[in-house]
């Protein structure tokens, strides 16, 4: 019996040494180490697994790739070096535009969006005709594919002649972006204010604030913060669709490796168009996953999200 009682208090000591770390005079038991041993070897394995997959993977698709009957004609059409050096300079000129639209259309969505979601959750009879009016805002340009709307207003506008009215294709396409971008971030932001309990806004109520302040400061804060993952996700997609605008002749990094392709007949620059994007997303993907795994270790640790 009191073997067994030395026994469990030493095992309550390591696990005690392993919640609170080093401390002074500290010294590791042999479990301790032992068990740290096992980690880093099975993390160890785990990598050198995973590399030597990877490593596999790799070889295969590439000698499948290069070992097909069109590989030669397909290198020389779509992976030019001489094209490549061409388009690239081009390229990253045109991409300053999609970046442009990407930050003043993103923040217009926003804007618009919100707007939206909140006219579709305001309260009472009063208010009816305009939650009808933002929900067929939402289901038409939700349902509307986006290059048919881009059609339309790049396209439709300047047929119209109207006076003060701009016909440039910058501009329209952005304004078409806003308009789809919208109805989808609409429904995000109504998703987060809906997910907010009511007695939130109720004790808000009992302190004295107006609906008006309830929203403001209790409701739209909480809701936002649960709904920024998809918000970041929405930006991703309209990041990658600003290369749409170049339908209407506006020249970003698509319309530029499209004149360079029409020159030469040569579809490398397509391919270097195409990962500009992707280097330019990445960055963007990752920081919202980061922001998603961040917000899940709050919730399951029953933080403040």
């Amino acid at each position: 019996m009191t073997v067994a009682k030395g026994e469990s208090a030493r095992e309550g000591a390591d696990d005690k040494g392993d919640m609170t770390g080093a401390g002074d005079g500290y010294v590791p038991s042999a479990r301790r180490l032992e068990r740290e041993r096992y980690k880093r070897a099975r993390a160890r394995r785990a990598t050198a697994v995973a590399a030597l997959s990877t490593l596999v993977t790799a070889a295969v698709l590439y000698l499948v790739v290069v070992d097909a009957p069109g590989w030669p004609r397909t290198k020389e059409t779509f992976f030019s070096a001489q094209y490549a050096r061409e388009a690239l300079p081009k390229v990253l000129e045109g991409l300053w535009l999609n970046v442009r639209l990407l930050v003043i259309c993103g923040a217009a969505v926003l804007v618009l969006g919100m707007l939206i979601a909140i006219a579709r959750t305001l309260r009472g009879p009063v208010f009816f005709p305009l939650r009808v009016l933002a929900a067929a805002y939402t289901d038409f340009f939700r349902g509307l594919p986006l290059i048919i709307n881009l059609m339309i207003v790049v396209l439709g506008v300047p047929a119209l002649r109207l006076q003060g009215v701009t016909v440039d294709p910058v501009l329209l396409g952005g304004t078409a972006l806003t308009l789809t971008y919208s109805a989808y971030v609409a429904e995000v932001f109504r998703a987060g204010i809906e997910s907010v309990h009511p007695s939130q806004r109720a004790a808000a109520r009992s302190l004295g604030l107006t609906n008006r302040q309830a929203l403001r400061y209790v409701v739209l804060p909480q809701a936002v913060r649960r709904q920024v993952p998809p918000l970041l996700n929405d930006l991703v997609s309209l990041q990658k669709d600003t290369g749409l605008v170049s339908i209407g002749g506006a020249v970003d990094a698509v319309r530029a490796a499209d004149i360079i392709v029409g020159r030469s007949l040569n579809y490398t620059p397509y391919i270097i168009a195409g990962l500009v994007f992707v280097a330019l997303t990445i960055p963007m993907t990752r920081f919202t996953d980061w922001v998603t795994a961040r917000m899940d270790r709050q919730r399951a640790q029953g933080g403040s999200l």
